[in-house]
């Protein structure tokens, strides 16, 4: 089932165009890993699949109403802050508001329970969330787009403040959420992470998709290079790729 489709997007701001005719579909069971330089416009593509900046072109996930676009697609923006000195608890059930309910039913309870366990934040349940570090803090964010429970996950550089083990288990998570029949579409800098996590890569730059599928067919030399001005060194392990970016 085809969970997102762009199709043309072209996103003019301030005078500047950030994406031209760029086109791209999302099903279940996908994990893809969206790359690319500073500036892209990885963000604002993400923005825009979800209807919330102006564009030109179709993405089926801004034609839907609020209601079923909430019900369909959770979003974890880049810029991430927790208002409210609310528990964790509190905090991950908010991703239930748009379901009946709203954070008290049974089926609430137990998607914040599954949320909270999958992040590892037992111990953190009753702990006022602003008093978390900031790695804790993006846990828990990541835990209330989990309780959510939409067939779709959209997570704008998730792995950004974590810890080297915390890191492996985000992209471990989205990897697991995509096997399980979910979609998953997050930006990731960290191109070993990509290449041993992601289920295809979309490589974003120069305004354009310049090159979209598996892993080793988006992270050659001449597109890393077009797109990075980087050159990479290559080490297959017992675990996967490990990728070395170097200087050109």
């Amino acid at each position: 089932m085809m969970l997102l489709s762009l199709k043309n997007i072209h996103v003019t701001r301030r005078n500047r165009v950030i994406l031209d005719q760029v086109s791209l579909s999302l099903k279940e069971g996908e994990f893809i890993g969206l790359i690319g330089p500073n500036g892209a416009g990885k963000s604002t593509l993400m923005e825009v699949a979800l209807g919330l900046l102006s564009f030109t072109g179709q993405s089926n996930l801004a034609q839907m109403g609020a209601a079923e676009r909430a019900r369909t697609a959770a979003y974890l923006p880049q810029a991430r802050e927790i208002a409210w000195p609310v528990s964790v608890e509190d905090l991950v059930a908010l991703g239930r508001i748009p379901w009946p309910g709203s954070g008290r039913s049974q089926n609430d309870a137990e998607a914040i329970d599954i949320a909270i366990n999958r992040l590892g934040l037992q111990n953190f349940r009753k702990r006022t969330a602003l008093r978390l570090s900031g790695g804790e803090q993006n846990r828990a964010l990541i835990a209330r787009a989990l309780a959510q429970d939409t067939p779709l996950l959209l997570a704008d550089e998730p792995a950004a403040g974590l810890d080297p083990a915390q890191q492996l288990a985000c992209m471990g998570l989205f990897r697991d959420l995509a096997r399980e029949g979910r979609g998953v579409l997050a930006s990731v800098h960290d191109l070993g992470l990509a290449a041993r996590y992601c289920t295809r890569l979309v490589l974003l730059a120069e305004k354009h998709v310049l090159a979209d599928g598996v892993p080793e067919d988006v992270l050659t030399d001449a597109m890393l290079h077009r797109a990075f001005g980087i050159r990479v060194r290559r080490v297959q392990t017992p675990d996967g790729l490990a990728i070395l970016p170097l200087p050109a």
